[in-house]
């Protein structure tokens, strides 16, 4: 008989509980349709650090002790019944899904992670766990907003990506994707490129090039004070189908842009799916604004995003056809250095994900 692997995790053992507290960790076999994933690299998100920060303020349904986390990269060590894409050995990029479910086997900040089959790609040989890592709850974010019907209800991204033109010869519209030097900006550019329509993006001035690398045709300045007056030009005589927005004040500036906007060629969608981010649009008012709620539906084996997981990204990665964006940031190895990088972000980072080996 195998022996079990010996596990531990950097637990958030109570509300507001600092530092995170590294010990022993159950290790849970894989169920029906999961994988068991032995952790090689961890993405830190700011929902981590708001999570410990906040307490209870935020995400009040998470019961404590907990393990936190949503990105992994590593090697696939057990598989469920019915799991057909992996094996033990595979290199792999995962969500690690305990916000939607609150179950502490699919936590992040631990050795060995349960994750879900279908959320689930495969690591090409030409990329590393660390750069693996920066991608899957932008994956999972950025799809949500982009394609779910309950959102902007887009076309799925497909290799090669969907021509900007229906068969009519029409364009197919232009999207506003905000904050695209950040991981869930630049998935979110890379996506709706890759179905096919035309992305403009905010970002600051020294990341103009990398956000046009990714697919927009046009970047402005987000702290530019005529923001709205710029996107509005971008996308003037085009159909507009709406906006992803993240960061404080972005949701504001965009919705004056989708209110403003000529409908000369199509009726333009006033929504706004908000990852992040203060605003003070008005409830109920001529645009909408909803956030990206990560629930248990998004992340189970019906979802909409499993195309993306299964389909789009396995054959874009090994193409090169989607970058690993933005570049990782090693903090240091080890769950002990977890609490360090919370703080590196913390202090706040451009064009970076922070990751920390394991």
């Amino acid at each position: 008989m195998a022996q079990t692997p010996v596990n531990q995790a950097a637990w958030l053992k109570s509300s507001q509980a600092t530092p995170l507290e590294v010990g022993p960790a159950p290790y849970t076999p894989p169920a029906p349709g999961q994988l068991v994933i032995k952790n090689a690299a961890l993405g830190i998100n700011p929902i981590d650090v708001r999570k410990q920060t906040e307490g209870d303020g935020i995400l009040p349904h998470i019961r404590y002790p907990t393990i936190f986390g949503e990105d992994i990269a590593g090697t696939v060590v057990a598989t469920g019944e019915g799991v057909t894409r992996f094996k033990p050995g595979d290199r792999v990029l995962a969500v690690a899904g305990l916000i939607p479910t609150n179950n502490t086997p699919e936590g992040a900040f631990q050795l060995y992670t349960v994750a879900r089959e279908w959320l689930t790609t495969p690591l090409p040989d030409h990329m590393s766990f660390e750069q693996g890592c920066v991608l899957p709850l932008a994956l999972l974010v950025a799809g949500t907003g982009l394609f779910l019907k309950d959102y902007l209800g887009l076309d799925s991204p497909t290799v090669p990506a969907r021509p900007k033109t229906n068969d009519d010869g029409s364009a197919r519209g232009v999207v506003i994707v905000a904050g695209g030097a950040s991981a869930v900006g630049g998935t979110g550019v890379q996506l709706a490129a890759a179905a096919g329509y035309e992305v403009v993006s905010t970002s600051s001035p020294r990341n103009f090039d990398l956000v046009k690398g990714l697919g927009a045709t046009h970047v402005v300045d987000y702290r530019s004070p005529t923001v709205a007056d710029e996107l509005l030009d971008a996308v003037r005589g085009k159909q507009l189908l709406g906006a992803l927005s993240l960061g404080d004040g972005t949701a504001d500036y965009l919705a004056d842009v989708l209110r403003r906007h000529e409908e000369s060629a199509g009726p333009t969608k006033k929504f706004i799916a908000r990852a992040e981010g203060k605003h003070s649009v008005e409830e109920g008012g001529e645009v909408a604004v909803k956030f990206i709620l990560i629930s248990p539906q998004v992340i189970g084996p019906e979802t909409p995003l499993r195309q993306i997981f299964e389909a789009y990204l396995p054959r874009a990665l090994a193409e090169g056809r989607f970058e690993a964006r933005p570049v990782p940031d090693v903090v240091g190895k080890g769950l002990d250095r977890i609490q360090d990088a919370f703080e590196v972000l913390r202090k706040g980072v451009s064009a970076k994900k922070i990751v920390v080996q394991l």
